[in-house]
């Protein structure tokens, strides 16, 4: 899970706007979702350009060595204008594995981040449908 002191200085006004998460009882799993808005999109384009994002993914999570980009997401679920960025924490995980996406629709751009504590790591598919979702809202 990442806090504003580990987003990037730009990022820190723009702290958690919105949260998901289960619909059941689960004391090992962590969604958060954080929406920046930007007064245009060349300001949001050049946030993702200045941050790597798509070539990397970004700015590291706190607790996380490495990600790579998460060869299983599809794009499912895209909307006209809008940029995906999907990732997943490399093997060997630590304590919890994440998985992170960023979202860039218009002015707005997301980062979406879940962590799950445990040998199973996070599950792929409720991920991938967090992302949907949220790309959907956006677009």
């Amino acid at each position: 899970m990442t806090s504003a002191a580990t987003l990037p200085p730009r990022c820190a006004t723009g702290r958690c706007a919105t949260s998901r998460h289960a619909a059941g009882p689960c004391r090992t799993a962590r969604r958060a979702v954080y929406l920046l808005q930007f007064n245009s999109t060349a300001f949001a384009d050049a946030f993702r350009d200045d941050c790597s994002i798509g070539a990397t993914a970004g700015h590291p999570l706190a607790g996380v060595a490495d990600t790579d980009l998460d060869e299983s997401w599809s794009g499912g679920g895209k909307v006209a204008d809008t940029s995906s960025y999907v990732f997943t924490e490399a093997k060997p995980y630590g304590a919890a594995q994440a998985r992170q996406a960023y979202l860039v629709a218009g002015a707005t751009v997301a980062l979406i981040v879940q962590s799950r504590k445990g040998s199973g790591g996070t599950p792929r598919v409720p991920f991938h449908q967090t992302v949907i979702l949220q790309n959907q809202l956006l677009g």
